[in-house]
Protein backbone atom coordinates (compact mmCIF):
# COMPACT_ATOMS: atom_id res chain seq x y z
CA UNK A 1 0.00 0.00 0.00
CA UNK A 2 1.52 3.62 -1.09
CA UNK A 3 1.69 6.11 1.48
CA UNK A 4 -1.04 8.18 -0.02
CA UNK A 5 -3.20 5.30 0.18
CA UNK A 6 -2.33 4.82 3.34
CA UNK A 7 -2.78 8.15 5.14
CA UNK A 8 -6.51 8.20 3.37
CA UNK A 9 -7.59 5.10 4.75
CA UNK A 10 -5.60 5.91 8.39
CA UNK A 11 -8.06 9.68 7.73
CA UNK A 12 -10.89 7.95 7.36
CA UNK A 13 -10.60 5.05 9.79
CA UNK A 14 -9.28 6.72 13.17
CA UNK A 15 -10.03 3.23 15.15
CA UNK A 16 -7.05 1.77 13.26
CA UNK A 17 -4.61 3.47 15.51
CA UNK A 18 -6.67 2.56 19.01
CA UNK A 19 -6.94 -1.07 17.83
CA UNK A 20 -3.00 -1.42 17.43
CA UNK A 21 -2.45 0.39 20.74
CA UNK A 22 -4.99 -1.88 22.70
CA UNK A 23 -3.58 -5.05 21.09
CA UNK A 24 -0.08 -3.72 22.79
CA UNK A 25 -1.22 -2.82 25.34
CA UNK A 26 -2.83 -6.07 26.08
CA UNK A 27 0.25 -8.31 24.84
CA UNK A 28 2.28 -6.51 28.01
CA UNK A 29 -0.53 -6.58 30.54
CA UNK A 30 -0.69 -10.37 29.82
CA UNK A 31 2.68 -10.97 29.98
CA UNK A 32 3.95 -8.31 32.32
CA UNK A 33 1.34 -9.53 35.21
CA UNK A 34 1.94 -12.91 35.93
CA UNK A 35 -1.48 -14.01 35.33
CA UNK A 36 -2.54 -11.47 38.00
CA UNK A 37 -4.44 -9.69 34.44
CA UNK A 38 -5.36 -11.84 32.01
CA UNK A 39 -8.00 -14.04 33.67
CA UNK A 40 -11.71 -14.46 33.88
CA UNK A 41 -12.37 -12.88 36.65
CA UNK A 42 -10.31 -9.84 36.03
CA UNK A 43 -11.60 -9.64 32.40
CA UNK A 44 -15.01 -9.66 33.34
CA UNK A 45 -14.34 -6.78 35.85
CA UNK A 46 -12.87 -4.93 32.84
CA UNK A 47 -15.90 -5.26 30.40
CA UNK A 48 -17.80 -4.26 32.64
CA UNK A 49 -16.54 -1.72 33.45
CA UNK A 50 -16.08 -1.22 29.80
CA UNK A 51 -19.52 -1.30 29.58
CA UNK A 52 -20.94 1.56 31.73
CA UNK A 53 -18.17 3.93 30.86
CA UNK A 54 -18.87 2.73 26.93
CA UNK A 55 -22.58 3.86 26.62
CA UNK A 56 -21.28 7.11 28.43
CA UNK A 57 -18.59 7.63 25.63
CA UNK A 58 -20.62 6.72 22.65
CA UNK A 59 -22.99 9.49 24.16
CA UNK A 60 -20.39 12.23 24.33
CA UNK A 61 -19.13 10.74 20.93
CA UNK A 62 -22.59 12.00 18.93
CA UNK A 63 -21.96 15.40 20.86
CA UNK A 64 -18.58 16.00 20.08
CA UNK A 65 -19.55 14.92 16.20
CA UNK A 66 -21.56 17.93 16.37
CA UNK A 67 -18.40 19.86 17.61
CA UNK A 68 -19.75 20.52 20.81
CA UNK A 69 -18.88 18.92 24.56
CA UNK A 70 -20.67 17.55 27.57
CA UNK A 71 -18.60 17.31 30.05
CA UNK A 72 -21.42 16.83 32.48
CA UNK A 73 -22.27 13.15 31.99
CA UNK A 74 -20.59 12.23 35.35
CA UNK A 75 -23.08 13.71 37.24
CA UNK A 76 -25.78 12.52 34.86
CA UNK A 77 -24.87 9.26 35.00
CA UNK A 78 -24.70 9.84 39.27
CA UNK A 79 -28.56 11.07 38.88
CA UNK A 80 -29.27 8.18 36.89
CA UNK A 81 -28.08 5.66 39.45
CA UNK A 82 -30.20 7.61 42.60
CA UNK A 83 -33.06 7.36 40.54
CA UNK A 84 -32.96 4.17 39.91
CA UNK A 85 -32.68 2.99 43.15
CA UNK A 86 -35.10 4.85 44.78
CA UNK A 87 -37.97 3.69 41.83
CA UNK A 88 -36.56 0.04 41.70
CA UNK A 89 -37.03 -0.32 45.65
CA UNK A 90 -41.14 0.50 45.10
CA UNK A 91 -41.83 -0.32 41.40
CA UNK A 92 -40.57 -2.96 38.77
CA UNK A 93 -36.80 -2.43 38.26
CA UNK A 94 -37.37 -1.97 34.54
CA UNK A 95 -39.68 0.79 34.76
CA UNK A 96 -37.36 2.51 37.56
CA UNK A 97 -34.58 1.95 34.49
CA UNK A 98 -37.11 4.20 31.97
CA UNK A 99 -37.38 6.52 34.42
CA UNK A 100 -33.83 6.67 35.32
CA UNK A 101 -32.92 7.12 31.66
CA UNK A 102 -35.82 9.60 30.90
CA UNK A 103 -34.04 11.61 33.94
CA UNK A 104 -30.77 11.80 32.00
CA UNK A 105 -32.87 12.71 28.77
CA UNK A 106 -34.17 15.70 30.30
CA UNK A 107 -31.14 16.93 31.91
CA UNK A 108 -29.57 16.79 28.01
CA UNK A 109 -32.40 18.37 26.77
CA UNK A 110 -31.65 21.32 29.54
CA UNK A 111 -27.55 21.24 27.81
CA UNK A 112 -28.79 21.35 24.53
CA UNK A 113 -31.27 24.13 25.02
CA UNK A 114 -28.65 26.58 27.05
CA UNK A 115 -26.16 25.92 24.23
CA UNK A 116 -28.15 26.72 21.34
CA UNK A 117 -30.21 29.24 21.95
CA UNK A 118 -27.88 30.98 24.39
CA UNK A 119 -24.58 30.58 22.15
CA UNK A 120 -22.54 30.05 25.28
CA UNK A 121 -19.71 27.55 24.53
CA UNK A 122 -20.97 24.13 25.72
CA UNK A 123 -17.71 23.75 27.84
CA UNK A 124 -18.91 26.04 29.99
CA UNK A 125 -22.72 25.11 30.07
CA UNK A 126 -22.10 21.27 31.07
CA UNK A 127 -19.53 22.41 33.53
CA UNK A 128 -22.45 24.30 35.06
CA UNK A 129 -24.47 21.72 34.67
CA UNK A 130 -22.07 19.10 36.05
CA UNK A 131 -21.81 20.99 39.32
CA UNK A 132 -25.25 21.94 39.42
CA UNK A 133 -26.08 18.14 39.16
CA UNK A 134 -23.69 17.23 41.41
CA UNK A 135 -24.82 19.31 43.82
CA UNK A 136 -28.74 18.05 43.80
CA UNK A 137 -27.47 14.26 43.93
CA UNK A 138 -25.04 15.56 46.71
CA UNK A 139 -28.02 16.82 48.61
CA UNK A 140 -30.87 14.09 47.78
CA UNK A 141 -28.44 11.47 49.92
CA UNK A 142 -27.02 13.98 52.43
CA UNK A 143 -23.95 12.02 53.10
CA UNK A 144 -25.75 8.73 52.89
CA UNK A 145 -25.96 6.22 50.20
CA UNK A 146 -29.27 4.62 48.24
CA UNK A 147 -29.35 0.69 48.29
CA UNK A 148 -31.15 -2.48 47.12
CA UNK A 149 -32.44 -4.70 49.57
CA UNK A 150 -30.77 -8.27 49.38
CA UNK A 151 -33.72 -9.93 49.33
CA UNK A 152 -35.28 -7.57 46.32
CA UNK A 153 -31.90 -7.86 44.03
CA UNK A 154 -33.19 -11.92 43.39
CA UNK A 155 -35.32 -10.58 40.67
CA UNK A 156 -35.06 -11.47 36.77
CA UNK A 157 -35.63 -7.49 35.85
CA UNK A 158 -33.10 -6.69 38.11
CA UNK A 159 -30.59 -9.23 37.04
CA UNK A 160 -31.21 -7.90 33.22
CA UNK A 161 -30.58 -4.28 34.48
CA UNK A 162 -26.90 -4.85 35.63
CA UNK A 163 -27.61 -6.63 38.70
CA UNK A 164 -27.16 -10.22 37.22
CA UNK A 165 -24.35 -12.22 34.66
CA UNK A 166 -25.10 -14.00 31.55
CA UNK A 167 -22.23 -16.65 30.62
CA UNK A 168 -20.02 -15.04 33.20
CA UNK A 169 -20.12 -11.25 31.96
CA UNK A 170 -22.41 -8.84 33.82
CA UNK A 171 -25.57 -8.03 31.62
CA UNK A 172 -24.21 -4.13 31.05
CA UNK A 173 -22.24 -5.66 28.35
CA UNK A 174 -25.00 -6.65 26.24
CA UNK A 175 -26.62 -3.45 26.84
CA UNK A 176 -23.40 -1.88 25.23
CA UNK A 177 -23.67 -4.25 22.63
CA UNK A 178 -27.17 -3.33 21.52
CA UNK A 179 -26.94 0.04 22.11
CA UNK A 180 -23.38 0.09 19.80
CA UNK A 181 -25.70 -1.46 16.56
CA UNK A 182 -28.39 0.95 17.27
CA UNK A 183 -26.14 3.78 16.71
CA UNK A 184 -23.77 2.40 14.63
CA UNK A 185 -27.39 1.76 11.87
CA UNK A 186 -28.33 5.95 13.66
CA UNK A 187 -25.19 7.34 12.66
CA UNK A 188 -24.26 5.87 9.66
CA UNK A 189 -27.74 4.65 7.75
CA UNK A 190 -30.25 7.52 8.81
CA UNK A 191 -30.82 11.28 7.28
CA UNK A 192 -29.91 12.38 11.15
CA UNK A 193 -26.52 10.47 11.34
CA UNK A 194 -25.52 12.89 7.93
CA UNK A 195 -26.92 15.69 9.77
CA UNK A 196 -24.92 15.18 12.74
CA UNK A 197 -21.93 14.74 10.86
CA UNK A 198 -22.56 18.01 8.22
CA UNK A 199 -23.13 20.23 11.16
CA UNK A 200 -20.09 19.04 13.12
CA UNK A 201 -18.13 19.69 9.69
CA UNK A 202 -19.70 22.82 9.37
CA UNK A 203 -22.77 24.36 10.78
CA UNK A 204 -23.01 27.25 8.48
CA UNK A 205 -22.91 25.01 5.48
CA UNK A 206 -25.36 22.54 6.86
CA UNK A 207 -27.60 25.25 7.85
CA UNK A 208 -27.55 26.51 4.25
CA UNK A 209 -28.31 23.04 2.94
CA UNK A 210 -31.74 22.88 5.14
CA UNK A 211 -30.29 21.25 8.03
CA UNK A 212 -31.93 21.86 11.48
CA UNK A 213 -28.51 22.88 13.52
CA UNK A 214 -30.53 23.28 17.01
CA UNK A 215 -32.26 20.58 16.40
CA UNK A 216 -29.47 18.07 15.29
CA UNK A 217 -27.79 19.33 18.30
CA UNK A 218 -30.75 19.37 20.99
CA UNK A 219 -31.05 15.13 20.10
CA UNK A 220 -27.55 14.83 20.25
CA UNK A 221 -27.57 15.99 23.98
CA UNK A 222 -30.49 14.48 24.50
CA UNK A 223 -28.97 10.89 23.50
CA UNK A 224 -26.03 11.51 25.24
CA UNK A 225 -27.55 12.23 28.61
CA UNK A 226 -30.36 9.18 28.30
CA UNK A 227 -27.27 7.19 27.82
CA UNK A 228 -25.00 8.23 30.54
CA UNK A 229 -28.49 8.12 33.13
CA UNK A 230 -29.04 4.59 32.14
CA UNK A 231 -25.44 3.86 32.11
CA UNK A 232 -25.64 5.38 35.60
CA UNK A 233 -28.21 2.75 36.46
CA UNK A 234 -27.01 -0.34 35.01
CA UNK A 235 -23.68 0.47 37.69
CA UNK A 236 -26.21 0.97 40.06
CA UNK A 237 -27.81 -2.58 39.67
CA UNK A 238 -24.18 -4.52 40.14
CA UNK A 239 -23.60 -2.15 42.73
CA UNK A 240 -26.52 -2.72 44.81
CA UNK A 241 -26.24 1.08 46.32
CA UNK A 242 -25.57 4.70 45.41
CA UNK A 243 -24.16 7.65 46.30
CA UNK A 244 -23.87 11.65 45.27
CA UNK A 245 -20.71 11.27 44.22
CA UNK A 246 -21.18 8.29 42.05
CA UNK A 247 -19.51 8.97 38.32
CA UNK A 248 -17.17 11.40 39.39
CA UNK A 249 -14.66 12.13 36.66
CA UNK A 250 -16.50 9.78 34.32
CA UNK A 251 -16.69 12.87 32.10
CA UNK A 252 -12.62 12.90 31.47
CA UNK A 253 -12.48 9.33 30.66
CA UNK A 254 -15.35 9.89 28.59
CA UNK A 255 -14.02 12.36 26.48
CA UNK A 256 -10.23 10.61 26.62
CA UNK A 257 -11.85 7.49 24.86
CA UNK A 258 -13.65 9.33 22.48
CA UNK A 259 -10.30 11.30 21.01
CA UNK A 260 -8.76 7.77 21.40
CA UNK A 261 -10.87 6.37 19.23
CA UNK A 262 -10.54 8.67 16.57
CA UNK A 263 -13.42 11.08 17.22
CA UNK A 264 -12.19 14.59 16.23
CA UNK A 265 -12.64 17.13 19.31
CA UNK A 266 -13.99 19.94 15.97
CA UNK A 267 -16.90 17.77 15.12
CA UNK A 268 -17.51 15.91 11.74
CA UNK A 269 -15.96 12.47 12.40
CA UNK A 270 -17.21 9.88 14.81
CA UNK A 271 -15.79 6.41 14.86
CA UNK A 272 -18.35 4.25 17.81
CA UNK A 273 -16.26 1.52 17.49
CA UNK A 274 -13.07 3.18 17.97
CA UNK A 275 -14.73 5.16 20.48
CA UNK A 276 -15.35 1.68 22.57
CA UNK A 277 -11.55 0.28 22.12
CA UNK A 278 -10.55 3.81 24.11
CA UNK A 279 -13.05 2.76 26.51
CA UNK A 280 -11.49 -0.96 26.59
CA UNK A 281 -7.68 0.61 26.36
CA UNK A 282 -8.62 2.82 29.35
CA UNK A 283 -10.31 0.47 31.45
CA UNK A 284 -7.52 -2.16 31.07
CA UNK A 285 -4.95 -0.05 32.11
CA UNK A 286 -7.00 1.01 35.28
CA UNK A 287 -6.84 -2.62 36.03
CA UNK A 288 -3.40 -3.16 35.55
CA UNK A 289 -2.58 -0.54 37.76
CA UNK A 290 -4.76 -2.35 40.52
CA UNK A 291 -3.52 -5.69 40.53
CA UNK A 292 -0.13 -4.44 40.26
CA UNK A 293 -1.09 -2.47 43.83
CA UNK A 294 0.06 0.83 41.84
CA UNK A 295 -1.44 3.66 43.81
CA UNK A 296 -4.77 4.47 41.65
CA UNK A 297 -3.92 8.28 41.97
CA UNK A 298 -1.24 7.36 39.29
CA UNK A 299 -4.21 6.98 37.00
CA UNK A 300 -5.70 10.28 37.76
CA UNK A 301 -1.92 11.46 36.79
CA UNK A 302 -2.11 9.36 33.56
CA UNK A 303 -5.78 9.97 32.32
CA UNK A 304 -5.06 13.98 32.74
CA UNK A 305 -1.62 13.26 30.63
CA UNK A 306 -3.95 11.42 27.69
CA UNK A 307 -6.59 14.00 27.80
CA UNK A 308 -3.70 16.46 27.00
CA UNK A 309 -2.33 14.38 24.52
CA UNK A 310 -4.81 13.26 22.76
CA UNK A 311 -6.30 16.80 22.16
CA UNK A 312 -2.91 17.77 20.79
CA UNK A 313 -3.23 14.79 18.68
CA UNK A 314 -6.35 15.74 17.60
CA UNK A 315 -5.45 18.77 16.20
CA UNK A 316 -2.17 17.51 14.50
CA UNK A 317 -3.98 14.73 12.73
CA UNK A 318 -6.89 17.50 11.08
CA UNK A 319 -3.81 19.23 9.63
CA UNK A 320 -2.10 16.20 8.99
CA UNK A 321 -5.28 14.87 6.89
CA UNK A 322 -6.01 18.17 5.69
CA UNK A 323 -3.03 17.07 3.39
CA UNK A 324 -4.40 13.92 2.20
Amino acid sequence: MSAPSFKQLFARHGEIGIFAIAVVAVTFFSLSSGGRWANSFNIGTILQVTATLGLISLGVALVMGTGEIDISVGSTLGMGALTYLWLAIRMDPALAAVAATVVGAAIGWFNGFLVTKTKTPSLIITLGTLMIFRGIAIALTDGFSFSMPYEQRDNLTYEIFGGGDLLGFNTAILWLVLGLVLLSVTLYATQYGNWLLAVGGSADSAHSRGVHVGKTKITAFIVCGALSAFAGALEAGKLGFADGSMGRQMELQAIASCVLGGCLLSGGRVSLIGTILGTFLLSSIQSYLVVMAVKPQWFILLLGLIVVFASYGDQRFRIWAAKV
